[in-house]
């Protein structure tokens, strides 16, 4: 059995039962036999009413997931509920997708071995899809590879963080519910890691969507069948630049989301903040200020804009790599614990170099600001970490903007916003060990599907 509980108390929520390697063979295998099965994929008009029914379905339990999603994650309510309108518009996404959805044409005539041929290509579904997410967001990032399967026509297993499978399930059901056949889309809750893995690097999945931890994410990529692909989506270490030009009062706002949304528990989190002396004084003073007027608590409570950490080994993990941090020299401002499970927002000054909150994505909440004497000072520090995913500069001055904007070791620059921004039709993805492939809604419905050429000899 797989007991479920609440993030921030730790009471129960769910017991549920688990998945065995029979019920693993039983839901590969009819995965399988659908995709084989030509004459059942469903026409792309089925799937297109699928992904609008469901949304509709999900609309209507809006505050049901947003609940859950607080209850079992520890996202504050307000931010829970953004995260299910998100995932709501993720479906309709998939679905407006397919409107443009089709090969292209391929030039003939070119040459005089290819006159007399016309030549077009065709999308056909890669095949099986074995989806492992995370917990940070239990809903929108199962959306994310739930509804591009459905669009392209893959059959699809999902196993959720097994901290936070409520929201997988209840959408499954919807999904269900909205019309989609038994057997295209399944959950699969393991009773043990190796199960998660015979999944992942089974023969028959032609695509693996993995959201988590580099090490696994690289461990299983190593693993997998010949002939599979697979999307990868780690974390970084996310690097800010406040330039001199910077306006300081429109910077702290934006950061401290940024930095301290969902307690740090965010791939692209605000981490390493690099703030030029020149305004350095003013910038710690004013961000520290509004960081200790967070309000830190029970996620359920509609004011609450911090809330836990998914078990009290992170919390303990976090606390103690800030305490290894100011006995190294770091200045501490803010902190201190509320449960076993919740950490009051810490800002760290000038950390060391080579301490882990300097080096290793922190994934609490918890920034670091360090000095720069320059922008070029900046970026190269921005830059000096293996990890590279999302990078933002604040800056008033359109130089120093587009020079970051090109300098940045980074999937995507975000010039005066926070580094946690994401729409869900834009390209997310990490370069270097930070991930492989790309996500968003319309790129991963294009990681799973295979094109398919066809020559017509005239």
């Amino acid at each position: 059995m797989i007991s479920v509980v609440k993030a921030f108390d730790r009471s129960p929520l769910a017991e549920l039962e688990a998945d065995d390697a029979a019920a693993l063979e039983r839901k590969l295998a009819t995965a399988q036999k659908l995709f084989k099965d030509r004459g059942s994929w469903l026409k792309v008009y089925r799937r297109i009413s699928i992904l609008h029914k469901l949304a509709a379905l999900m609309e209507a339990k809006r505050e049901v997931f947003g609940r859950l999603i607080a209850s079992e994650g520890g996202k504050p309510l307000t931010d829970a509920l953004i995260e299910t309108d998100r995932a709501i518009d993720g479906v309709r996404i998939a679905a407006d997708e397919l409107r443009t959805w089709g090969g292209r044409e391929i030039p003939m005539g070119l040459t005089e071995a290819s006159v007399d041929r016309r030549a077009w290509t065709l999308k056909e579904p890669i095949g099986v899809v074995a989806a492992i997410s995370a917990f940070n967001h239990p809903l929108n990032l199962i959306v994310h590879q739930v509804a591009p399967a459905i669009a392209t026509g893959c059959p699809v297993i999902v196993k959720p963080a097994m901290a936070t499978p409520l929201n997988c399930i209840e959408l499954v059901k919807l999904v269900h519910e909205a019309g989609m056949p038994e057997g295209w889309v399944q959950t699969f809750l393991p009773e043990n890691r190796a199960l998660s893995e015979a999944f992942a690097t089974d023969p028959r999945v032609a695509f693996l969507s993995f959201i988590g931890s580099a090490k696994v994410g690289w461990s299983l990529r190593s693993k997998l069948a010949s002939g599979a692909r697979c999307a990868l989506e780690h974390g970084g270490v996310a690097p800010v630049i406040v330039d001199k030009s910077a306006d300081i009062d429109k910077v702290i706002e934006p950061i401290a989301k940024g930095g301290y949304y969902h307690a740090g528990q965010v791939c692209v989190s605000v981490q390493r903040i690099y703030v030029h002396r020149e305004v350095m004084t003013e910038f710690v003073e004013l961000f520290a200020e509004r960081v200790n007027k967070l309000n830190v608590g029970d996620p359920l409570l509609s004011e609450t804009e911090v809330g836990p950490l998914i078990n009290p080994g992170e919390a303990n993990r976090v606390a103690a790599w800030i305490e290894e941090a100011v006995a190294a020299g770091s200045e501490q401002r803010g902190g201190g614990r509320l449960s076993s499970t919740t950490l009051k927002p810490t800002i760290l000054i000038n950390p060391p170099k080579d301490a882990k909150v300097s080096t290793f994505e922190v994934f609490g909440p918890l920034t670091c600001v360090y000095p720069i004497g320059s922008l070029d000072e900046g970026i190269k520090e921005a830059n000096s970490l293996p990890v590279a995913f999302q990078s933002a500069v604040f800056t008033q001055d359109l130089s120093a903007a587009l020079r970051a904007a090109e300098e940045f070791d980074a999937s995507t620059v975000m010039v005066n916003d926070h580094t946690a921004f994401r729409t869900d039709w834009m390209p997310f993805a990490g370069r270097h060990i930070s991930g492989h492939g790309t996500g968003g809604i319309p790129y991963t419905m294009h990681e799973m599907t295979a094109e398919k050429m066809v020559v017509f000899r005239i």
